[in-house]
Parts: C-alpha cells; structure tokens; sequence
C-alpha cells in the first residue's frame, strides 16, 4: 500500500465520538487526529506486514514517510510497521522530539523502540531528559523491557531503579505515572526484582512530596498484594 492509500483508509475509519474520548483521557496531539480506534490500526497495520513483512527496508522507508504524514494514527500505525532492525539513534532522537501525547509516546515505545538493541541505553538517557513526552519515553521504554524482553538480565533493570527514584518527585502527571508504571513492571517480572522495587518504593515512600508518596503508595499496593506475590512464588 501507499503512504497515499494508507491515510485515504484510516480517514475513511475517522470518528468523531472517538476523538472526543480521547479528549477525556487527556489525549491532545497538536497534530490532526482522526479517532481511529488501536484494534482498528493494528488490523491495518497487520494486513501492510502480511505484504511486506520480510522486507525490512521497504517497511523501515514506508514507516518514516507514514511519520512525516503528522497525523496522529499514522504516526501510531508507522511504528507497527516499522523494522526495528533498521532503527538507529538519529531516527528516536527525531521521533520522541515529536512526541505530543502520552499514547503515541507510550504506542511507540511498546510496538517499536524497546525492540532496538541499544533500548536499554536508551529509556536511561531519556530518563534524565527534561521535556516531558521525553522524559516519559525514557520510562515508558522501562516498562515496555520489563514486559517483553524475557531474556534480559535482572542487572539492566536494577541499573533503572535510581533513575526512577531520582525521577519519582517530577510532578507532572505523564512524567510521574509513566515512573510509576515502569516501578511496577519491573517489580512483577521476577521475585528478586519484586524485593528491590519493592525497598525502591518504602524510601520513595518516605520522600516529602505529593508526587513521591503517589508513585509509592500505588506501587506497593500491587507489587505486595496476595495476587503478585503467589504468581511470584509459583516462577521461582
């Protein structure tokens, strides 16, 4: 498919009702936005890969062209589609500066960047950013490494715990609930980590600040309750 049909497609699937629920959730990209639910691009996004999957430059050369496009479910769609192979530093540093909301950071991060094989590096470099989609990028990509790479070493995710620390008094709510969000996952991943985000989280705790004591509080609630703690003990 072409850049040109692609978005004659996802227009043809706008909604308004959705772009008002988007509104909502505090979903406000600066560029134009459809409404087009996510099952609904990856649905497009899964047909564009049954074509041109095995073709990492055709895929990687579509997504950049479909990011240019600055329409919000494009944007979304591109890094679907995009060959993580193909990714280097010069393309994240451009796309995570063009970052307007917390779903299209959150979006790629999940579907895109957490698969490049210097993520790691990474989420910790953005982690100490100040612009705020960036910053929550740099968590985001956390969370999203906890979640699906199974293979990396407990050590890579002990390294980000300072960082969520250091972070846990930004008080802007993307910043502050992406801090959260990679505390938890990195703490449900295995029972070792579950014990360091765990002292992680009682001295965030103790820290005199609004946004600190939220992360904290939120992120014992789950990593101590009866439900993670027996699936962890049943991965030991």
């Amino acid at each position: 498919m072409t850049c040109e049909a692609i978005v004659k497609k996802l227009k043809g699937m706008a909604n308004t009702k959705n772009i008002e629920g988007m509104e909502r959730f505090g979903i406000h990209p600066k560029d134009e936005k459809l409404g087009v639910s996510m099952p609904d691009i990856r649905g497009i996004g899964k047909g564009i890969l049954r074509e041109i999957k095995n073709d990492k430059l055709v895929r990687h050369t579509l997504a950049q062209n479909l990011w240019d496009i600055k329409i919000h479910e494009v944007r979304i769609l591109a890094s679907i589609i995009d060959s993580s192979e193909m990714v280097d530093e010069e393309q994240m540093e451009k796309w995570v500066g063009d970052f307007d909301s917390w779903d299209l950071c959150d979006q790629v991060c999940m579907d895109l960047f957490d698969k490049v094989p210097f993520a790691f590096r990474k989420a910790r470099e953005y982690a100490l950013r100040e612009e705020e989609f960036v910053k929550r990028a740099g968590f985001a990509l956390m969370a999203s490494l906890a979640v699906h790479d199974k293979k990396a070493q407990d050590s890579e995710f002990i390294k980000f715990l300072p960082l969520i620390k250091k972070a846990s008094t930004d008080e802007r709510n993307f910043v502050r609930k992406a801090v959260n969000w990679a505390l938890r996952q990195i703490g449900k991943r295995n029972s070792v980590l579950n014990k360091r985000t765990i002292k992680v989280s009682e001295e965030i705790q103790r820290i005199d600040n609004k946004a600190a004591k939220w992360i904290a509080n939120d992120a014992l609630r789950e990593l101590t309750s009866p439900a993670i703690q027996k699936r962890l003990r049943g991965k030991s």
